[in-house]
Parts: C-alpha cells; sequence; structure tokens
C-alpha cells in the first residue's frame, strides 16, 4: 500500500460531450495576449469549461477576424459578422510570483463591458486561473455560480493483473490534474469529502473486514476510524466536518449511526428488526437529520429521520427501487438510483411535491454526486463493457462522459466549494 498526498500523474479522464443545449449561446475566447510559450493554453481550458456546460459553443480561433486582448482592440462588428454574443478577452504577464491575467467579458449586441477582473496565481497555477475565469464568466451569464474550479475523487479499477489494482484518484473537475491519494490489492468504496476539503472518508477492505478510514489530503496521514464486527459502510460527513453518519451492522442487521470523530461516541440513528436494511446515509442540507436506503417497506426506498425527534418520513414512493440519495445543495430535491423496467437510471425528485423525473438514459446508472452549485451531476456507469463516470445537467439537457484511458472508474464524489 502506499500513501502519496501529491503524486502528479497522467490526465486520464477525456471528455466526450454527448449532449448539449438546444440552442447554446455563442461566445468566443479570444487567445490570451502573452499564452504563448506559457505551459498551459488558458483561452483553451476557458473555451472547453463552458462548452462543457452545455449552454456555450465556444468559436474556434480559426475562425475569429481580430484577436483583441484589450478593450480598445474590439471591434464589434468582427464578433456580430461571425455570430458570437458575448467575447472574453484577456492579458497574461509573468510576475515575481506567478502570472497575472487581466481579463473582461463583453456583450456583443450591446457593444458593452460586463465583467473585468485581475487575477493573481502562482508558477504552476494557469489551471487554475482558467477554471477562475470560466466560473466567473459563466456566473455573469447565467446568475448560477461556476463550479469548474471544484474537484472530484473517484475510484479506478485497474484490473486483476496489477497487484495494487484499486486506486483513490482526485483530479480537477474536468478530469484533469489527477493525483493518486491512496492504493490498495483490496478494493476501496464510497470515498466522501469533508466540506473544508482538507479530508476524506472511505471505506477500505485492507483489514480482515470493511474498515472506514480517514485521510488527510494536506499531510497524508490515514486513521483508520471502524473496526467493528461485520459491516462498516458510507460514510458521511456532517456540514460542520465534526461527525460522520455511517452503516454498521455490529448489532446485527446493517444500520444509520452518527460518530463523533474528537470524542469517538457512537449515536444509533436508526433502529429496526432484523430483515431491514437501513444503508446509504445523507446529511439533510441543514444538518437536522439524515436521508437514506431502506427496505423497511418492502422495497429499498428513500427515507428521512430527524436527528432531534426520530421521527422517519418516507419520501419516494415512485417505482419499486429508488437508492443512494444525495441532496442537493439548496436541500429542497434530491437525486437517486431509480429502477425503470429493470434497468438503474439516476432520476432527480422535489422533496415537497415528490414530483419525479429520470435524467439519464444509459444502463446499470449508480453513485450520483452533485455539484456544489446543484446545476450538474456526476455519476458512475457503463460504456463499452467498462465503468465509466458520466455526467447529467440537473434537467437532462446537457449530458458529457469522462471515459478513461485504462481502468474502470466509478463512485465519483464532487467536492463541495472551497471556503
Amino acid at each position: 500500500m502506499l500513501i502519496l498526498a501529491a503524486g502528479m500523474a497522467r490526465a486520464e479522464l477525456v471528455i466526450e460531450i454527448t449532449q448539449g443545449a438546444d440552442n447554446p449561446t455563442p461566445i468566443a475566447v479570444v487567445p490570451f495576449g502573452g499564452n504563448g510559450g506559457l505551459s498551459e493554453n488558458v483561452s483553451r481550458i476557458i473555451s472547453a469549461d463552458l462548452d462543457r456546460s452545455g449552454l456555450f459553443e465556444s468559436k474556434s480561433p480559426e475562425n475569429m477576424l481580430s484577436f483583441p486582448s484589450k478593450q480598445a482592440d474590439i471591434f464589434y462588428r468582427d464578433w456580430r459578422i461571425l455570430g458570437t454574443d458575448y467575447l472574453v478577452i484577456g492579458d497574461i504577464q509573468r510576475s515575481e510570483s506567478g502570472y497575472v491575467a487581466e481579463y473582461g467579458l463583453y456583450d456583443v449586441l450591446q457593444q458593452k463591458k460586463m465583467l473585468g477582473k485581475v487575477l493573481s496565481v502562482g508558477p504552476t497555477g494557469l489551471r487554475d486561473m482558467a477554471h477562475k475565469i470560466s466560473d466567473d464568466v459563466y456566473q455573469a451569464l447565467t446568475g448560477i455560480r461556476g463550479a469548474f474550479s471544484t474537484k472530484i475523487l473517484y475510484i479506478e479499477d485497474m484490473g486483476p493483473s496489477v497487484k495494487e489494482r484499486y486506486r483513490l484518484i482526485k483530479a480537477d473537475a474536468d478530469g484533469a490534474r489527477e493525483q493518486l491519494i491512496f492504493k490498495s490489492s483490496e478494493p476501496l468504496l464510497s470515498p466522501a469529502w469533508s466540506n473544508d476539503l482538507t479530508q476524506v472518508a472511505y471505506v477500505s477492505f485492507e483489514t480482515s473486514r470493511p474498515a472506514i478510514f480517514r485521510h488527510n489530503l494536506i499531510t497524508g496521514k490515514r486513521e483508520q476510524l471502524t473496526n467493528f464486527k461485520g459491516l462498516n459502510g458510507a460514510p458521511a460527513w456532517s456540514p460542520d466536518d465534526s461527525k460522520l453518519a455511517l452503516v454498521l451492522s455490529k448489532d446485527g442487521n446493517p444500520e444509520i449511526y452518527i460518530l463523533d470523530i474528537a470524542t469517538r461516541a457512537l449515536q444509533r440513528v436508526t433502529k429496526t428488526h432484523s430483515a431491514v436494511i437501513d444503508t446509504e446515509p445523507n446529511w439533510t442540507a441543514d444538518g437536522k437529520g439524515i436521508i437514506f436506503t431502506s427496505n423497511r417497506g418492502g422495497n429499498p426506498q428513500i427515507y428521512q429521520v430527524g436527528l432531534a425527534t426520530g421521527r422517519v418520513e418516507r419520501l419516494t414512493f415512485e417505482g419499486d427501487y429508488n437508492a443512494r440519495p444525495r441532496v442537493t445543495p439548496d436541500g429542497k430535491s434530491l437525486v437517486m438510483v431509480h429502477r425503470e423496467d429493470g434497468v438503474f437510471h439516476i432520476a432527480w425528485q422535489d422533496i415537497q411535491s415528490g414530483d419525479m423525473r429520470i435524467l439519464t438514459e444509459t444502463w446499470l446508472d449508480e453513485s450520483p454526486s452533485i455539484a456544489p452549485n446543484g446545476a450538474m451531476l456526476l455519476y458512475a456507469t457503463q460504456h463499452n463493457n467498462k465503468g465509466v463516470l458520466a455526467a447529467v445537467s440537473i434537467d437532462a439537457g446537457v449530458k458529457f462522459r469522462l471515459p478513461s484511458k485504462q481502468g474502470s472508474v466509478r463512485e465519483p464524489a464532487w467536492s463541495p466549494y472551497a471556503k
């Protein structure tokens, strides 16, 4: 086994956009001035980010009539001829501490500046700079905070011929800049971000039974949190990162518990009889309840329990199988694995009204994880007989895949925003 906190690997996930919005907004991201000779093509990364949202269609530099890098050089007629609604320009200069970018967003039809900023990064921060500019442009044009600067976790299975075949990987939200966090010859499951982004909890089978570990992403230090007999699984951080909701079967059937990380005090949340399985906990947005999967009604369905009252309420009624719930950041809806005609899809449901819609058309879809802006979600699915990650917008209008060049990937976890 190997602990490696900052081992930069090659970018193995590649993006294949499979469905975009019906009428994406045309936008031009002009190659930034001073971009030549830099280690990253910032304008190209911004274009790829915006294209991946499905809401925008960026113009190729090959079709551009001019290449302004400051406002005085913009001839709006050039961009109207190109059919562009919005224009992003910028200039990047080296500084003593790294790079400084001055960039702006312009409305071509109204010939006005919408956004203008200066951004500084360190010597290795050009890709971070690009994602931050993408976030700013996306928010200025949609009113929704961008999530291009966030991170993802996933489990990669390199296959039986590789000794330490199971790998916990951290990457940018676009799959770039992979970092190996941990690898093992035994399965790894259920990675979960702490809300401060400094820790990851996951299940490892490296001991004689499944156990929950937490891994400090800053120091690389690992710590085993549970060692109970039976099942130890599905960790989920509380909103303040002081507790983990998890599943234990130490007293018989799988039940939901809460572990206080500082004191190691254990609170049992659900109490059912031996034939019931309560699993896959996820905290409500306010931290006052747990949403989980249970077969207490005969089939797997989604339930919510209030931590102060212990009152349990069933949330899903459509279909005979709903599992792996994840609450949206606004706390108003959830996504889940929903079975329809024997095929497992990802579905969205309004918690208050119960209205449900199916988001995916692939098969064996599992493990949904929602972006912190609530606009997209990642999930694991099958493509060409291999496990891949895929993404879909909450309105199902935008879809793309992130297949791996090597092993199968699964169990994605989209990070919260950095605080």
